[in-house]
């Protein structure tokens, strides 16, 4: 099978169209970098302004941005008549929990952790874990916030 051949005048104009293209596109990569080379000062200058301008909005913003303000004020509470607590001495022999034990659940009841009960009470926190275990048992209580609950309700915790 024969291949078609191009007529010379197709391939004359083909060739010639090619050339121009590139030519076209060498004047424009040409002007561009003359452009470049005769306002790369002005080109520069308008990058450094540009970078500078962002900077400067993001520092004022940041700058006068409204910080939190935190007032602290003394607030004198009256002193109440200091109520008198007595233990239920019944309820602490039903339930067989020691003084030692007791005086964990009230400070426990106060908020401390088991290290900060350690150090009031100058024992090892293991210690400390015993008691608290013991009296949950005693008391049915899961956790700390439980067993003061209970120790509230039967008398035991003011």
């Amino acid at each position: 099978m024969k291949r078609p051949v191009l007529s010379p005048v197709l391939g004359h104009v083909l060739l010639l169209g090619f050339v121009g293209g590139v030519l076209i596109a060498v004047l424009r990569w040409s002007e561009y970098q003359f452009l470049v080379i005769e306002h790369s000062l002005e080109i520069y200058g308008a990058l450094v302004a540009v970078i500078f301008a962002g900077f400067g909005i993001w520092l004022g913003i940041k700058l006068t941005k409204p910080r939190e303000k935190v007032v602290l004020r003394e607030v004198l509470v009256p002193a109440e008549a200091p109520v008198s607590f007595a233990v239920n001495q019944g309820q602490l022999d039903v339930l067989g929990i020691t003084p030692r034990e007791l005086e964990i659940l009230s400070l426990i009841a106060q908020g401390l952790s088991n290290r900060e009960i350690a150090g009031r009470l100058f024992v090892s926190e293991n210690t400390v874990k015993t008691h608290c275990s013991r009296a949950f048992d005693k008391l049915g209580a899961r956790r700390r916030t439980q067993a003061v609950q209970l120790g509230k309700q039967l008398g035991l915790l003011p």
